[in-house]
């Protein structure tokens, strides 16, 4: 699925693109807004951005896995080739333990950080959310991408498509790495 996301001013606008994003048959599953004004999104019965959306706990959290579990094979690897010239060799059960938890305390720690930042795809609008602007992300398969932009781009003038990125967090795509591109 593709992420558009789009910047509008006012919570009226919100609603009513929402509105309309039902008629085109997006659910409100895939629709979420980023607001400074959660009570005026909660009072017009929109979807407001969950936590996941918000910090950067998946994504920190993946990146602390992958770093974890690079630290945890190099350390397991001079275990087992380092530790027999001093002492016994270490079983394999304990250095695949080693990895396996370096791993976690990698996910855990990284996941930790995020809660603390801003999702690295939102972080872009985070000053233009602090401004009071509204972040509308629209989730949409390949076959609607182009009706929803269409009608965002005919009837609602006033929302700016700001970028395009995917919904997914896939640690080993390309596009794991950096931010969607702003437009």
């Amino acid at each position: 699925m593709k992420r558009l996301y789009y910047l509008t001013g006012t919570l009226n606008s919100v609603s009513q693109i929402s509105e309309d994003l039902h008629h085109t048959g997006v659910t409100d599953w895939h629709i979420h807004v980023l607001s400074k004004n959660e009570a005026g999104l909660y009072h017009r019965h929109i979807h407001s951005a969950n936590l996941f959306q918000q910090n950067d706990v998946i994504h920190s959290g993946e990146l602390g896995a992958i770093l974890g579990g690079i630290l945890g094979l190099v350390t397991a690897f001079i275990l087992h080739h380092l530790l027999p010239f001093i002492s016994e060799p270490v079983p394999p059960l304990v250095l695949l333990m080693v990895a396996g938890v370096m791993t976690l305390f990698g996910a855990w720690s990284g996941g930790l950080a995020g809660a603390m930042r801003d999702n690295y795809k939102i972080a872009q609008f985070h000053d233009d959310i602090e401004q009071g602007k509204h972040l509308i992300m629209v989730d949409v398969h390949k076959p609607q991408e182009q009706q929803v932009r269409q009608q965002l781009r005919q009837y609602h003038p006033e929302a700016l498509l700001a970028a395009i990125g995917s919904s997914w967090i896939l640690p080993f795509n390309r596009r794991f790495w950096f931010s969607p591109k702003r437009l």
